[in-house]
């Protein structure tokens, strides 16, 4: 219960203040979310996921810190292996997909090390990468696309799509 808690205020801080990218740039969320400077107003936040704890819980806290900041939460499963996923998270790493998503925290989990606990909170997809909207008790909507496209148009594949989910 303690690491979980524990788990839970790394989640709240990194959101509070932003990420910063991993050293290897993997797509996947790592087991904890690095601190950085403020991440400055119009800018989409990249934040893995605690290694532990509820999803539910976890995803209702970051809406919480995010509301406070007139924020927005998707959660975002990937995987490190996936070429779309990879496109993606490089691409807001590089701030390439602020102006369309200046107020997103994306929560970042592992397809492949969290599918256990994201599925008992309802997130779960054929296909990733994985956007999906929280409800309010931090569990899936049912409002998520998923999938991608290898090669360049990647993330022109997946930002329009990402974007409408959004706007319902």
């Amino acid at each position: 219960m303690r690491r979980a808690k524990t788990a839970l205020l790394a989640l709240v801080a990194a959101l509070a203040v932003g990420c910063k990218s991993q050293a290897d740039a993997s797509p996947e969320p790592g087991p904890s979310a690095s601190a950085a400077a403020p991440t400055p107003k119009g800018k989409m936040r990249l934040v893995n996921a605690p290694a532990e704890g509820d999803v539910d819980t976890l995803v209702r806290s970051a809406e919480d810190a995010a509301m406070k900041e007139r924020r927005r939460v998707v959660v975002y499963v990937g995987a490190k292996w996936c070429e779309p996923c990879q496109r993606f998270h490089h691409a807001a790493e590089r701030g390439e997909l602020d102006a369309k998503f200046p107020d997103v925290d994306i929560v970042g989990f592992d397809a492949d090390k969290d599918a256990e606990r994201l599925a008992s909170a309802g997130y779960v997809s054929k296909l990733i990468p994985l956007f999906a909207l929280p409800g309010p008790d931090g569990r899936a909507s049912g409002k998520q696309v998923e999938g991608g496209i290898k090669g360049e148009g990647a993330v022109g594949f997946i930002a329009p799509r990402l974007e409408k989910m959004l706007a319902e």
